[in-house]
C-alpha cells in the first residue's frame, strides 16, 4: 500500500486551557464537557505549543498525531519525515522543508481570552529570530447561549490610540483600559475575520471559532513581567509561601527591557473608526467555483494574506478536489460522506479532521457535507 497518495485521518488533539465543551459537541462526544484537557484543539499541527498550560512540560505539546492508512499511529511530523517530498510535494518542501507552513485550531472560549497581539514577520525575526510571525484569522462556527453577556470579540484599536496612551496603561497595569482602547464586535456565526500582525485582539466569552494562522505560537499579552509572573505563578504552599514558576525565573534588567520592547513594539498603532475597522478585518466570502454539486468559496484568500488561505465547500453530491501541488488540512464541519481516490475510499463524518498529502490521484468528495480546507503559504490562487 502506498500510504503517501491517500488521505489520512488526524487524531483529536486538545491543547491547554479550561473548556472544550463546544469542541466535544462538534465531534459528537456525549456528554460534552468543559474540563482542563484544553479549550483549544490544534488540527494537523507540527507546531509545538509554548510552556504555559497544564501540559507545558511535554516537549511535543501542541503537535497532532495521525492514523496512517496502514493503521500506524504517530505524530504528524514523524509521518512527514518518512518521505517529506512524496508527502508535501517538491514545491512545498523547497519552500518550507518539513514544516507544514500553516496552523489550524479550534478555539472554544469558555472564558474570555486576554487581550493580545502577534508580531509581523519582520518584528518576529528581529525580536525572536523566528521565520514566522503570526498573522491569523477567525471563522466563527458557534456561540454559547449560556454566558453572562452576548459573545463578542475585541479587534483593532479605536481611532486616535497612540503608543503613548498604551504605554500609560501598560506601566500602570490598567489592563481594562487597554481593552477599552479596542473595538468590540458582536459575535455572529458564519463571519470571518482577518487578524493582521500587530493588531490587538481577543475572543470574548462564548465564541467558538476555527482559527487559521501562520505556524507560530508567539503571543504577546500587554502585561508587565511582574503581572505575568503573578498571574501564572503556582498556587501558594500550605504555609502560604509563593513559589516561582520553574520556567519563569527572576528576570534580569536586560530581560525586562527586552520584554517591554516586545510587548509595546509588537503593536501597530493605526487605529480607525468602527466602520473602517470592519472594512479592514471583516472578510466577505469569495466564490471559487459552484455547480449542481454545491459551492466552494474562500473564507480567507490571497487578497488578505500570502501566508495561508482557507475555503469552505458545501457539497450535495460529489466534486473533485482542486489539485494545488501542495498539501492541505481538512475539517468536516457538518454532514457525512466519503473521499474516493485511486485505490480506495475513506469514509468521513462531522468532526473528522484530515491531512491530505499533495498528490491524491483523482480525489473526489462525495456526500452531503460541509468541508473546510486549509492551504499553506505557496498554494496557488484557486480562483481562475
Amino acid at each position: 500500500m502506498n500510504i503517501y497518495n491517500r488521505p489520512w485521518k488526524l487524531v483529536p488533539n486538545r491543547v491547554r486551557g479550561v473548556g472544550g465543551r463546544e469542541i466535544d459537541k462538534l465531534r459528537g462526544i456525549d456528554p460534552p464537557v468543559d474540563d482542563n484537557s484544553g479549550s483549544e484543539s490544534w488540527i494537523g499541527s507540527v507546531t509545538r505549543a509554548g510552556a504555559i498550560g497544564p501540559n507545558g512540560g511535554d516537549s511535543n505539546h501542541g503537535c497532532a498525531e495521525v492514523i496512517l492508512p496502514d493503521e500506524r499511529k504517530m505524530y504528524l511530523f514523524e509521518a512527514i519525515a518518512l518521505d517529506p517530498e512524496a508527502i508535501l510535494g517538491k514545491a512545498h518542501y523547497n519552500r518550507h522543508g518539513e514544516n507544514l507552513g500553516v496552523l489550524i485550531k479550534y478555539l472554544d472560549a469558555k472564558e474570555p481570552y486576554l487581550l493580545q497581539v502577534h508580531p509581523t514577520r519582520p518584528f518576529a525575526k528581529k525580536m525572536w529570530d523566528s521565520d514566522f510571525g503570526k498573522e491569523e484569522s477567525w471563522y466563527v462556527i458557534g456561540l454559547r447561549d449560556d454566558v453572562a453577556e452576548p459573545p463578542s470579540l475585541l479587534l483593532g484599536f479605536k481611532e486616535g490610540v497612540t503608543r503613548e496612551l498604551v504605554e500609560k496603561y501598560y506601566y500602570s497595569d490598567d489592563f481594562k483600559s487597554l481593552e477599552n482602547l479596542c473595538h468590540k464586535i458582536p459575535g455572529k456565526v458564519g463571519e470571518t475575520y482577518f487578524v493582521g500582525g500587530g493588531v490587538p485582539h481577543a475572543l470574548g466569552e462564548g465564541c467558538f471559532v476555527v482559527e487559521v494562522q501562520e505556524p507560530s505560537d508567539i503571543t504577546v499579552v500587554p502585561l508587565r513581567m511582574s503581572a505575568m509572573r503573578k498571574m501564572f505563578a503556582p498556587p501558594p504552599t500550605k504555609d502560604g509561601e509563593q513559589l516561582p514558576r520553574p520556567d519563569f525565573p527572576e528576570p534580569s534588567e536586560e530581560e525586562l527591557k527586552l520584554y517591554d520592547e516586545r510587548s509595546l513594539g509588537a503593536f501597530i498603532y493605526d487605529g480607525c473608526t468602527e466602520s473602517e475597522n470592519l472594512k479592514r478585518w471583516l472578510i466577505p466570502p469569495k466564490t471559487i467555483r459552484e455547480g449542481n454539486w454545491g459551492k466552494e468559496y474562500y473564507l480567507i484568500g490571497p487578497e488578505q494574506t500570502e501566508y495561508f488561505s482557507f475555503s469552505r465547500a458545501d457539497i450535495k453530491g460529489g466534486v473533485s478536489l482542486i489539485e494545488t501541488g501542495y498539501p492541505r488540512v481538512g475539517i468536516v464541519l457538518d454532514g457525512n460522506g466519503k473521499i474516493t481516490f485511486d485505490g480506495g475510499v475513506l469514509e468521513i463524518k462531522k468532526g473528522d479532521e484530515l491531512f491530505l498529502p499533495f498528490n491524491i490521484p483523482n480525489a473526489k468528495v462525495e456526500g452531503d457535507l460541509s468541508l473546510v480546507l486549509c492551504y499553506p503559504e505557496g498554494s496557488p490562487n484557486l480562483i481562475k
